[in-house]
């Protein structure tokens, strides 16, 4: 990452300076205030400017790769990955030999890789795509895994009389299963709890 020092009257013209040499909006610097200056007597006599170092902060997608190239190298040095983004999500590919240990029973070990990397990605940025990470095409067949189970515990739903809950899931698996109920009008959902650990709750309409 390029870091530069600057200097200024103010500690916020430092900044200005150093965003615009480094041609990037100030939100994107990190900023460490080396000395944060002195007017002076009377604004003349021992005055002292300001001098910070700052330190582009990498785009979400730049971070994102890092990471997730970190943890690979420990658990499965020979899989590759790419980084695809857009509007909504930044979408991690894992592909290669022996995934199982990166998606573990029923994707569990996949969705906390996930929730971790949202989570170290997410700090000190207002960029708030989430991260959706899959492996081997898990997560299409996971999809329709979920759309089944959905279904089926909406039958049961509807023969008790009573709600059912779903298997804790990630927000983007808990959409899953809403969507496959959307238009079944004798059922309705909702999510319960706090993530990691929200569910879906499934319930016959009165």
């Amino acid at each position: 990452m390029d870091s530069i020092v600057r200097h200024g009257r103010t500690v916020e013209e430092a900044v200005a300076s150093a965003a615009r040499e480094l041609g990037v909006d100030a939100s994107r610097l990190e900023v460490e205030v080396l000395d944060e200056g002195s007017r002076g007597f009377l604004g003349v006599l021992g005055q002292r400017e300001s001098r910070v170092r700052v330190t582009v902060n990498p785009g979400k997608e730049a971070r994102v790769e890092a990471v997730v190239g970190e943890i690979l190298a420990h658990v499965n040095p020979d899989a590759e990955f790419s980084v695809d983004s857009d509007e909504q999500f930044i979408s991690v590919r894992i592909e290669g030999d022996n995934l199982g240990l990166i998606i573990g029973r029923r994707g569990e070990t996949l969705n906390a890789l996930q929730y971790l990397v949202n989570v170290l990605c997410g700090r000190g940025t207002e960029d708030r795509r989430s991260v959706i990470i899959d492996a081997g095409d898990f997560r299409s067949r996971r999809e329709e895994d979920l759309v089944g189970l959905a279904r089926r515990m909406a039958e049961r739903s509807i023969k008790s009389g009573r709600q059912v809950r779903l298997d804790p899931m990630p927000p983007h698996e808990r959409k899953i299963a809403h969507l496959a109920l959307h238009d079944d009008e004798r059922v309705q959902t909702h999510s319960e709890g706090e993530d990691p650990a929200r569910f879906v709750v499934i319930a016959p309409r009165e």
